[in-house]
């Protein structure tokens, strides 16, 4: 699940940056962006929860580092990229 709601996430922030090109409204689609990214977090949340219910240590051992380093980078990405619209209007105002 957490995957189909990453693509969803990748998808809304480059149709945010493309509205922003455009120069249409895209402030919808920034916050699809900003909030599939969270939901993409919780599913992961979800899935860490499910394998210590069941404790599934090797599952954690094995996929728990390398994917909080990932989704560290690919959030702290998601908020940039989402937000870097409301930044160069504030920019070509000045």
């Amino acid at each position: 699940m957490w995957v189909i709601l990453g693509l969803i996430a990748i998808v809304a922030t480059f149709i945010n940056l493309y509205m922003f090109t455009a120069g249409k409204d895209y402030k919808l689609a920034m916050a699809m962006g900003l909030s599939f990214t969270a939901l993409t977090l919780c599913a992961e949340y979800s899935l860490v929860s499910r394998w210590v219910n069941v404790e599934d240590w090797a599952a954690l051992s094995d996929v728990v580092p390398g994917m909080q380093r990932a989704l560290w980078l690919l959030t702290i990405i998601s908020i940039l990229l989402n937000i870097a619209p409301i930044l160069l209007e504030l920019k070509n105002k000045k």
